[in-house]
């Protein structure tokens, strides 16, 4: 019971890493709004962690959206009177080189993954700021920190939440908020499995290029990431501030002869 009593908020937690951080989070105590754009799934996850025993609720809110993510964030508000954690998880993939994406295509992918990130911080901060204490984890990437082919959109949106984290540390240090990134490498996801599927002639020699990238030589699984989360949610990670946390199985610190 590692966050017992807290109250979690995590963005886009109808499947993936933000699912399985919504179940693992949980199962150590905490309270879990669940958000997702798709009603089904968000439903589905909570369903999920009550019928293990946990306590859960969905909110449906679109990130992106201003006047959504601030109702989303009051009746969170409401109904807890306090949310302790964000977990800004939404995010979206996006491929191709500069040249190649189109500028609609290029706006969806800023939108999801910085502008979600800024107005569910801009409205749960504020609360957490009156209470002077509160976790914020962003969800960044390891291709924040090297260069991946056909990446440009993506990588450009998870370089800008890693600065933003740190500079959000700066500003709301003296509230005794944390402001924290995770990093993960490649993760096995539904929405990777999904791309390898639909990008790839040969989705299984796909998986294995991208195993030989990591130097642990695997895919990474949400719950690899999630354990992540969960250190940073809880006061284990106490003296952990603007930090970024790797997950990537070797990739960024790593080289492969």
């Amino acid at each position: 019971m590692r966050i017992k009593g807290k109250v979690v908020l995590i963005t886009g937690s109808g499947s993936g890493i933000g699912k399985c951080s919504a179940q693992l989070f949980a199962r150590e105590g905490a309270t879990v709004i669940v958000n997702d754009v798709d009603t089904a799934k968000g439903e589905e996850t909570v369903a999920e962690i009550l019928e293990a025993g946990g306590e859960a609720c969905f909110l449906q809110a679109d990130v992106t959206n201003a006047e959504s993510a601030k109702a989303m964030a009051e009746s969170a508000l409401e109904k807890y009177g306090k949310i302790d954690v964000l977990f800004n998880n939404a995010g979206i993939s996006g491929v191709g080189a500069l040249h190649e994406i189109e500028p609609d295509v290029w706006e969806r992918v800023m939108n999801v993954n910085i502008r979600g990130v800024y107005l569910m911080s801009k409205y749960v901060l504020p609360s957490m700021m009156e209470r002077k204490s509160g976790v914020v984890i962003n969800m960044s990437s390891c291709v924040a920190e090297i260069g991946l082919a056909k990446r440009a959109s993506y990588a450009a949106t998870k370089g800008a939440v890693l600065a933003l984290t740190k500079s959000m540390q700066v500003d709301y240090a003296a509230y005794g908020i944390r402001v924290n990134a995770l990093l993960p490498g490649t993760i096995m996801t539904p929405f990777v499995e999904n791309y390898l599927r639909t990008s790839y002639s040969d989705p299984e020699a796909a998986v294995e290029s991208i195993k030989k990238r990591q130097l642990s030589g695997e895919m990474g699984r949400p719950e690899d990431v999630a354990q992540a989360a969960l250190f940073l949610a809880s006061d284990e990670s106490k003296f952990m501030m603007g930090s970024p946390l790797y997950i990537d199985g070797g990739v960024v610190f790593g080289k492969n002869a």
